[in-house]
């Protein structure tokens, strides 16, 4: 249990037997009446986001999760295999809790990987990656300068936009949060 007076951003509550992350508070001391801490959580469950104000000093049930940097193994099924690196134990997450990040995920890569009583609740991946290009229609003569995009295929089966100059085999950088095109990489 914490008070409204601990919340901090990334803190788990435990509302209703639900799992809510702290995204945002902030403190509020009105001129009249008691003060009180708006809140905007989201559901670990479904990805909804909920505005929640709380009278200051309630108390608040606080979940235990654990987060754990984890190496992605391989596919078995609908289930992605996470090693803990540090422990070598071993973590089948179901492919919805793995969600988008699967768009990006490549065996042996690094991720932090989220449990609540042995349950995955979410996998995040690091802010970008890099992938290579394993298709894409050829750029046109006279097409380099200009600021055009076309479709590329990635190593993953993910698809994003990329430049018109870039070829197939080009490793680029990858914005794991939207699927953008960050860049080329040598």
């Amino acid at each position: 249990m914490a008070t409204t007076n601990d919340l901090k951003n990334g803190l788990v509550l435990n509302l209703d037997n639900q799992l809510w992350s702290v995204v945002e508070f902030q403190h509020v001391k009105p001129g009249k009446g008691p003060a009180f801490v708006r809140t905007k959580l989201k559901s670990i469950n479904t990805g909804k986001t909920v505005d929640k104000t709380f009278n200051a000093g309630t108390k608040v049930e606080t979940a235990n999760v654990d987060r754990r940097d984890m190496q992605y193994l391989y596919k078995d099924g609908a289930d992605f295999v996470f090693m803990d690196t540090k422990t070598y134990e071993q973590l089948p997450v179901p492919a919805d809790v793995v969600g988008a990040a699967a768009d990006y995920l490549l065996e042996n890569q690094e991720a932090l990987v989220a449990t609540h009583d042995g349950n995955p609740l979410y996998v995040e991946l690091p802010a970008s990656v890099v992938l290579e290009v394993t298709y894409t229609e050829p750029g046109l003569q006279g097409d380099r300068s200009s600021g055009g995009t076309k479709p590329a295929t990635l190593e993953t089966g993910a698809q994003i936009n990329v430049p018109l100059f870039l070829e197939q085999g080009t490793k680029v950088k990858v914005d794991t949060r939207d699927g953008s095109y960050l860049g080329r990489v040598n």
